[in-house]
């Protein structure tokens, strides 16, 4: 089985050669530059609408090129398939047919989604697709039934997150071609894992972006993101733009088989047109799919609107803040929202969706945030103890077990393994990795320090590094360092401490798949209650689909706590401790099905 699909932009293969096109509409004039025993220079028609196009009889798969703007600058291809050589290197003409596709089982369903998030640069120590497949296996043993990839646009440099891609189409070179990106998820497919990848429509990288170059309009002051001008979805002429994501999100899930995406940071998405870009693009992707796919979103509004806008699942960040509040007792930056009653958010949270449902955030200047989603099934929300952003947004990089004991770890992750959301989890955390997760980047030497300078001035706020001699310990994002500290080390799992983590994890999965995931479908707040008990004391009540009663008791505090009901027919599904006539011990979780 092969997978093509026809995209507006770029190189295409056709029976008369390739199709090179590209929308420029800044240009006077655009040529592609064909590399190879010699260069050539073949001028392309303009078209209307600000498009160039050319059909090259000679060329095929594995043509090197660029693009000429105006008899000057050459520009990579924004849709190449292929940056052999990184995103200001000549592009490389791919063949999708050559790679065939073997038969793959039915993606998972939304209530039987356990996540697991990964890097693959630092996931490995080669950081490739193919040593990435390697894993699966363990994946599979371990009870996840999806991986989520972060990021894998081509961006500048040897090592970077991903979120600074500038070419959507190609995967990163520097973790393999695009056929071993193919390989990693036809393995995956053959052992009944899902793929999912996270995809970045808010803004493109800060270095060899060359689309401001050629067309102006991409880019709109009329909002602006955390990185700059937003991208213009929604003015007159600019179909083109809109084109340039929603054709992404269909390649990726056409062309590469991708069971699903996540999109990054959509509150940073503006689009003041009739159709939001978000809502077009859902639309597009699930109507033009063969079979079901999973399409989640960031979006830190907490904005029930995504779901009628097509998207299936929300990063529910309220559960990991109000969970690591009660742990660490930290209220820097967004923890500020969960001080006064952590354990309450996380109730509310866990039952009901989001903890803030209209209520206003301090941390955001007393903006409302959130809207009612008590309607919504509770499988909409993915939870989190640990992912990328809340390891590797903080100063150094710590996990979670870096800042919090054993027994409280313990309580916390089973309240988020059984709960009825999908939890996600964050590569190494099964066996409680030890090694940080940091930023990293590698531009070029002027914007690196830049980047270095923002990365410690973001942390001028928090007390802790008030002091400038403080914030010249955080790791500098650039040095290659920085970078090899955040590679997974996978001999730790040999170590008798993190063979007892994994052990837990592989335990509390197999429980949530034998007993939570049968019973979940359609279960939304309607059919769950929270209830505080004295200071850290909590239950929570689910109605699952077959009448069964789910309870959740925990003591997310350092004193035992008193309060709890030991009466009723009920089947213990798990326990962190004993729990001794009502009283529950310090750091402690209890689930009972009735």
């Amino acid at each position: 089985m092969t997978r093509v699909y026809p995209m507006s932009w770029g190189a295409q293969l056709s029976r008369d050669g390739v199709r090179f096109r590209l929308w420029a509409p800044s240009a006077a004039r655009v040529a592609v530059v064909i590399y190879g025993s010699r260069e050539r220079t073949i001028p392309m028609e303009p078209l209307a609408g600000g498009w160039f196009e050319v059909t090259a009889g000679d060329c095929g798969a594995g043509t090197r090129y660029l693009y000429e703007i105006d008899g000057a600058l050459r520009v990579p291809d924004p849709a190449a398939r292929c940056a052999p050589d990184g995103p200001a290197e000549p592009s490389e003409v791919i063949d999708p047919a050559a790679f065939r596709w073997d038969p793959r089982p039915s993606p998972p369903s939304a209530e039987s989604m356990i996540l697991y998030e990964l890097h693959v640069g630092a996931f490995t120590p080669s950081g490739t697709f193919a040593e990435a497949a390697e894993h699966l296996d363990h994946l599979v043993d371990l009870g996840v039934t999806a991986v989520e990839l972060m990021p894998l646009a081509e961006w500048s440099g040897s090592r970077n997150w991903g979120y600074d891609g500038v070419l959507w189409y190609a995967p990163a070179h520097r973790y393999g071609r695009p056929d071993d990106l193919k390989g990693f998820i036809t393995a995956a497919h053959a052992r009944g894992l899902a793929v999912l990848l996270d995809v970045v429509y808010n803004h493109f990288g800060p270095q060899d972006n060359y689309l401001g170059a050629y067309a102006r309009r991409f880019f709109t002051p009329a909002h602006h993101t955390p990185w700059g001008e937003a991208i213009d979805y929604g003015s007159a002429g600019n179909e083109p733009v809109r084109r340039f994501a929603i054709e992404n999100a269909c390649y990726w899930l056409h062309e590469y088989d991708f069971d699903g995406l996540r999109l990054d940071a959509t509150q940073e998405i503006y689009d003041d047109s009739p159709l939001h870009i978000l809502e077009e693009l859902a639309r597009t992707a699930h109507s033009s799919a063969e079979r079901p796919i999973y399409l989640a979103v960031e979006n830190d509004r907490n904005d029930p609107a995504m779901f009628d806008r097509g998207y299936d699942a929300q990063w529910n960040d309220d559960v990991h803040h109000a969970l690591h509040v009660a742990l660490t007792g930290e209220s820097d930056g967004y923890y500020e929202d969960f001080t006064a009653d952590p354990v309450g958010l996380l109730g509310r949270a866990l039952t009901q969706g989001f903890a803030f449902q209209g209520e206003p955030s301090a941390f955001r200047g007393g903006r409302l945030r959130g809207g009612p989603t008590r309607d919504v099934a509770l499988s909409r929300f993915i939870n989190v103890l640990q992912n990328h952003d809340q390891v590797g947004n903080r100063a150094f990089g710590e996990r979670i077990t870096a800042l919090a004991s054993p027994q409280a770890l313990r309580a916390a992750l089973t309240t988020v393994l059984l709960a009825p959301s999908p939890p996600l989890l964050f590569m190494g955390e099964e066996w409680g990795a030890t090694t940080p997760f940091l930023y990293f980047c590698d531009f070029e030497p002027g914007l690196s320090k830049l980047v270095t300078e923002g990365r410690r001035r973001e942390f001028c706020r928090f007390a802790r590094f008030a002091d400038p001699a403080a914030r010249e310990r955080i790791p500098d994002p650039a040095s290659p360092q920085t970078f090899a500290r955040s590679t997974l080390d996978w001999s730790e799992m040999r170590r008798s401490k993190h063979r007892e983590t994994l052990h837990l994890y592989r335990e509390l999965l197999r429980i949530r798949r034998a007993e939570i995931v049968p019973r979940i479908a359609g279960v939304s707040g309607r059919a769950a209650k929270y209830a505080r008990l004295g200071e850290r004391g909590l239950r929570c009540d689910w109605q699952l689909a077959d009448a069964a009663v789910l309870t959740l008791e925990a003591n997310l505090g350092a004193r035992p706590q008193a309060g709890f009901d030991d009466a009723g027919p009920k089947r213990l599904l798990y326990a962190t401790a004993p729990f001794s006539r009502g009283v529950a011990p310090a750091w402690s979780a209890r689930w009972t099905l009735a």
